[in-house]
């Protein structure tokens, strides 16, 4: 079978080649790339050497950002390499400059600059919700993970998580099992699989959802890409479903992210009731407490409401430039 073509525009190609400044010269951070790259002529911009937000990141990138500039041809080189392993494995790439973006991560201000996608994100994938919780899950909390994401899909909803043994594995095989959606957020490059016995299910995933990652598509695993991949899954979603988490876990960290990003966070009410930061994030933080799916469901947005509120925050960024 003839291997398919990975379609990247000029605009893509260059956007990409900023975010390669980073793993070449340190100091420009992709969300602020991101972010810039989101404004009119963003692109342009950055590529003039100039930054348009006024914070702490910008300042202390926007010397790196004018020395990488100077050395484009490195820059484009780290990129063809990377979309060449992307196209081996048949991704495709979505940006922040395209139409397709998700909203959901449109609405939250540490968004990815780009994805790389094994199967397809869709528009009604906005109306999603992320079902995490620890990889060495009680057996009765793994069936309970994949219970929620088998009644989430029966109401049209797509089941986000994060391809880990435990929950994350439960909550994608219980929406595949019933014929649903779901996407998995990779700690890696969408060339990798972690762990390497879900190697099944991502492709699984590929065909009945996406796999996305927000790494090169070459990056293996590492201490800090985890909990990365942990800001793009509250991103991707409107909420969180955490079913089991203690103190110091990545379920919890997620919980904490999706907060800060203003998403839904819900927690089982045996989770509450047996840890005492979940009963925290009740009382003090707007978490919610729940105890079927509609607890969930009640909270959800349709996906035109989530456009109509990107379209009002783009028509208002010109008047802060």
């Amino acid at each position: 079978m003839a291997r398919k073509k990975l379609h990247v525009t000029q605009d893509q190609r260059r956007l990409l080649a900023l975010c390669a400044i980073q793993g070449y010269y340190r100091g420009v951070d992709w969300s602020l790339i991101a972010r810039e790259a989101s404004f009119p002529d963003g692109l342009d911009t950055l590529w003039s050497g100039h930054i348009l937000e006024n914070s702490r990141v910008a300042e202390t990138s926007r010397d790196m950002l004018r020395y990488g500039i100077r050395h484009s041809d490195e820059l484009f080189k780290r990129v063809d390499i990377e979309l060449e392993a992307a196209e081996l494995v048949g991704a495709t790439l979505v940006t922040v400059l395209d139409d397709d973006y998700p909203i959901n991560l449109r609405l939250i201000p540490n968004l990815p600059p780009f994805l790389f996608v094994r199967g397809e994100i869709r528009k009604e994938d906005a109306l999603s919700v992320a079902v995490i919780g620890s990889r060495n899950a009680l057996r009765l909390r793994v069936l309970r993970a994949e219970r929620m994401s088998e009644l989430l899909v029966d109401r049209g909803v797509t089941v986000v998580s994060g391809l880990a043994r435990g929950i994350d594995t439960a909550a994608h095989s219980g929406a595949i099992g019933v014929g649903g959606r779901t996407i998995a957020v990779l700690g890696t490059g969408i060339t990798r699989c972690y762990p390497k016995e879900n190697r099944q299910l991502a492709n699984d995933i590929a065909c009945h959802g996406a796999l996305v990652s927000q790494f090169w598509p070459l990056s293996p695993p590492g201490r800090d890409t985890f909990p990365r991949r942990n800001v793009v899954t509250s991103g991707i979603s409107q909420g969180t479903v955490v079913i089991e988490a203690s103190r110091k876990s990545g379920a919890k960290m997620q919980a904490r992210i999706a907060l800060e990003h203003g998403k839904k966070v819900f927690l089982l009410s045996s989770l509450v009731e047996s840890q005492e930061w979940a009963q925290i994030y009740v009382e003090e933080h707007g978490a919610i407490e729940i105890n079927s799916v509609d607890d969930v469901t009640k909270h959800l947005a349709p996906s035109d409401r989530l456009q109509k509120v990107v379209e009002q925050r783009q028509q208002l960024i010109p008047a802060f430039l």
